[in-house]
């Protein structure tokens, strides 16, 4: 595993994205992957923007396999990425949190309530309204009326 964490984090931001793109695009069909969620979780705080960005998109990736619940551990961290430091992590972790509250529509609500409590004030002027726009995607995805209704029901099974 030390491996692969040394590959997505490496200099050759060509070659780690390459590696992660594998990872994201297989983990959309099995849960291979899903074995090392930890370590990529580990990633989400990491200095450079680039690999938290890798992390964001494996993990939401991944949630569809996440039966144990580890995500629960993490999704704090997770949604700190909603403002991050760098705009371009903020709208990834945004456009991810769509695919991580369809593989787990319990996170719905605190996903939504995080949005909406974004303060954007930080971003330029330029990358506000981008930001604002994945916002309201991500919120039309995941206010869609089948995703509230397994959101409902997941609740009153726990």
């Amino acid at each position: 595993m030390q491996d692969i964490i040394a590959k997505l984090t490496a200099k050759d931001d060509k070659y780690a994205c390459a590696i992660a793109d594998k990872i994201i695009s297989e983990s959309h069909d099995t849960d291979e992957w899903y074995e090392y969620f930890d370590s990529f979780a580990s990633l989400l705080n990491h200095p450079k923007s680039l690999v938290r960005n890798r992390a964001l998109n494996i993990l939401a990736a991944n949630a569809q396999w996440d039966d144990e619940n580890r995500f629960d551990a993490i999704i704090s961290d997770y949604l700190a990425h909603v403002t991050d430091e760098k705009p371009i992590t903020a709208r990834q972790c945004i456009k991810a949190l769509a695919q991580v509250g369809v593989a787990k529509p319990q996170y719905i609500p605190r996903i939504l309530l995080c949005l909406h409590e974004a303060d954007l004030s930080k971003y330029k002027d330029s990358m506000r309204p981008l930001i604002e726009k994945d916002m309201a995607e991500t919120e039309r995805i995941l206010t869609a009326t089948d995703l509230l209704s397994k959101q409902a029901f997941s609740s009153t099974e726990r």
